[in-house]
């Protein structure tokens, strides 16, 4: 050994002479990674850049005692057949040691369609549970405490309508709206961006959200108005970083929509909540949650001068990659999902919803999502990884990789100012043409065996596994379009029309929509109902293509 070198000389000739494996040494998101990180690659002040659990920036977590304090909440999403059958598999759940109920609606609730619509036919119940009416909402949560659990309703484009059913379910147990915990996901920008599950244009979008937002805050004070997402962003092919640049640029804009509709910044900023992908790049993700909650308290502080902390707390739920599952030899998505569900943890989620192994095939069955909810359980209990707060913190690595997926995002909030905000940007397509880009880009390198994905482009599985999985019988549609059939027959339909009429005027004029919307509900109109007196004064939305 020449002592006369330094130790880092000498490491860099001895790499130089040594053979690399034949890999792309790059993040899912094409961000290339050196050989080793030291001290050099980390730039800034301590306190300013990562500061303490609990403190601004919060880039370390946002309480002063993470894990050490209280575990993430195990929400598993569920939802599917009538409100009967999911009422069963929630309280499941619960039972399994979940702590919080997330519901999944099928596609023709979360697209403003009854059941029995002729648009309907074959998707009732089938991705979901089906919601058309009180009745249903009340079936839902029949024997569950509304008081005591808190509830994630996965809904965006008739997310007024579904949480005004919350409201009067519970208000029918005799529980007010000032002791509702949960949040509605709520975020229509997103879905103009990547789920493309819209009613209307995106500014009476826009508006339907302000009225809420005032509602929940003057109503609902344990409620989170919005859930802003990026889960879909990524499924739709995204990369991390505009992941996260996308979904804190709909953030602002929602911001914005409050303060226009005449509340201080700090009486709602507290209830927002985000709700991002965890994918398998295990570093990458880590970096990017401690890179969202670091921007958020920046923007909130000095862009929009919030002045309490909580405003400033980027609180998020997590859901691991379901682009990341196969269907070949589908066991093997069970440790993806732990992966996953570590970088999470790791990252500093408040909640968290791991993919059960067969979903690539079909909705989980019981014992796939017993094994979902217990990988969650051996993390928090078994691992350690719970014990200290950010363990990968100060990580040379890391610390780097976090200031490149803030730098990335910044660039892309320069690009959206430019083209005038984000409404504007998705009247353009920008923020669909850049998803299409990068997902075209990751689909050719798995091609090309740049990347590889286990039993699909490498190690291909040499016989198909036999798994069970779980379907909907089709009596379970026939019974849901006959229970709506009946209701409209029964209900009092001169009180739905006069109440249907009362909510158009309200809209076509400056009022707040969701009082109008609790009164259609309280006599039973239908979620399609709500929705087409809304279509008739706003309108609908066709997106311009992107190619």
């Amino acid at each position: 050994m020449d002592t006369r070198k330094s130790a880092r000389d000498r490491w860099k000739e001895a790499y130089a002479n040594s053979k690399e494996r034949d890999a792309e040494f790059s993040t899912m998101s094409g961000i290339p990674i050196k050989p080793l990180y030291t001290p050099e690659d980390v730039k800034g002040d301590y306190e300013e850049k990562l500061g303490y659990p609990g403190e601004y920036p919060y880039t370390r977590g946002v309480y002063p005692t993470m894990y050490r304090g209280r575990l993430w909440t195990i929400r598993q999403f569920a939802g599917y057949g009538d409100a009967e059958e999911t009422n069963r598999r929630f309280k499941y759940l619960l039972e399994q040691g979940q702590t919080g109920l997330s519901v999944a609606f099928d596609m023709p609730t979360l697209m403003g369609l009854d059941s029995d619509s002729p648009r309907s036919l074959g998707e009732v119940g089938t991705e979901g549970v089906a919601i058309d009416s009180l009745e249903d909402m009340e079936r839902l949560f029949d024997g569950i405490p509304m008081d005591e659990i808190t509830t994630s309703m996965t809904i965006n484009a008739p997310a007024m309508v579904l949480l005004a059913m919350y409201v009067v379910a519970a208000e029918k147990k005799g529980i007010p709206p000032e002791k509702l915990g949960g949040t509605n996901q709520n975020d229509i920008l997103k879905e103009y961006i990547a789920q493309k599950e819209w009613l209307y244009p995106p500014e009476p979008s826009m508006r339907i959200f302000k009225d809420m937002l005032v509602y929940s805050t003057e109503h609902m004070p344990k409620w989170n108005t919005i859930s802003i997402s990026g889960y879909h962003i990524r499924e739709a092919g995204s990369t991390a970083a505009q992941e996260l640049a996308f979904t804190l640029s709909d953030g602002f804009a929602y911001v914005e929509a409050g303060i226009e509709a005449g509340l201080d910044v700090d009486d709602f900023a507290p209830r927002f909540s985000f709700f991002f992908n965890s994918h398998l790049d295990f570093f990458e993700e880590i970096a990017k949650f401690r890179a969202a909650r670091r921007i958020w308290a920046r923007e909130m502080k000095e862009r929009y001068g919030a002045k309490d902390e909580r405003s400033m707390r980027l609180r998020f739920h997590t859901q691991t990659a379901g682009v990341s599952l196969t269907a070949q030899e589908p066991y093997n998505n069970v440790a993806r999902t732990a992966f996953e569900a570590l970088a999470a943890i790791l990252g500093g989620t408040q909640s968290l919803h791991t993919n059960s192994l067969d979903e690539a095939l079909a909705l989980p069955t019981e014992e796939a999502v017993r094994i979902a909810v217990r990988t969650q359980q051996i993390a928090a209990l078994e691992t350690g990884v719970t014990n200290t707060i950010d363990p990968l913190g100060g990580s040379y690595f890391v610390e780097a990789l976090t200031d490149e997926i803030e730098h990335q995002a910044y660039a892309y909030f320069d690009q959206i100012e430019e083209l005038g905000g984000v409404i504007p940007a998705i009247n353009q397509g920008f923020q669909m043409r850049e998803i299409a880009e990068a997902s075209a880009r990751y689909q050719r390198e798995i091609e090309e065996k740049k990347r590889y994905m286990v039993n699909v482009n490498i190690y291909e599985p040499q016989e198909e596994q036999d798994v069970e999985t779980h379907s909907i019988p089709p009596e379970v549609a026939e019974r849901q379009i006959e229970r709506v059939k009946d209701l409209k027959k029964r209900r009092d339909n001169a009180l739905v029309q006069r109440r249907l009429e009362e909510l158009k005027e309200v809209a076509r004029g400056d009022g707040n929509t969701m009082y109008p919307i609790l009164e259609a509900v309280r006599a039973y109109a239908t979620v399609q109902e709500i929705c087409d007196a809304l279509k008739e004064v706003f309108g609908t939305y066709r997106e311009t293509p992107v190619i």
